[in-house]
């Protein structure tokens, strides 16, 4: 794999540099290529993998870890605004079971996101008018990144605050949508896994 043997490698490159650099990774991480490789067949609108299943194989190469090593799901998630039934969302969660087996995945419409979300983290949000929209809150800058390949096979990547955060191990508190209590636990749990972070403290 032709990747810089640096500390940091990726950091502080143009995109499309770490863009490609990013591919070449993720290409490692056999869970991944699965994943990439099967998900078309669910046929999902608007679909992308992404969140910490991303950023931890990154994070994995730059320990020297196993690439799965603490990745406890891999979330596929998709945009479906004409249906945000739960019922429209479980046809695809079964879809994604009967293909992917035993793969921890997680398949979420975030159209329907704002449905459940104050009963689960205590407060309402408004709905998410794209799947853009939605990998822009999630909750930290490196982790804001979604991943899929389109029916030519390019490579596509959603990253709103690039990847330098991602490729430099600098975990920065996206404050458009979470709460501190919601960085703090996250991050409490990846420095004890991944020692070579930069945790950037939440700062009113």
């Amino acid at each position: 794999m032709d990747i810089p043997k640096t500390t940091k490698f990726g950091h502080n490159q143009d995109l499309n540099s770490q863009i490609g650099c990013l591919e070449r990774i993720l290409e490692q991480n056999e869970t991944i290529k699965r994943i990439l490789e099967l998900a078309p067949r669910l046929q999902m609108p608007n679909w992308y993998l992404g969140a910490g299943c991303i950023a931890q194989t990154v994070w994995n190469m730059h320990h020297g870890f196993d690439l799965i090593h603490g990745i406890k799901d891999y979330d596929l998630v998709y945009y479906d605004s004409p249906d945000i039934t739960q019922e429209g969302e479980k046809l695809y969660i079964k879809k994604g079971r009967d293909c992917f087996r035993d793969l921890p995945i997680e398949i979420k419409n975030e159209a329907r996101v704002h449905l459940w979300y104050e009963k689960h983290f205590g407060y309402s949000i408004k709905p998410y008018k794209s799947i853009e929209e939605a990998i822009n809150t999630w909750p930290t800058t490196a982790t804001s990144v979604a991943v899929k390949y389109d029916n030519k096979g390019e490579f596509i990547v959603i990253a709103p605050y690039g990847l330098n955060d991602l490729f430099g191990m600098i975990v920065r508190p996206n404050k458009t949508q979470i709460t501190k209590k919601i960085y703090l636990e996250k991050v409490e749990r990846w420095e004890r896994i991944w020692p070579k972070l930069t945790i950037i403290p939440w700062v009113q």
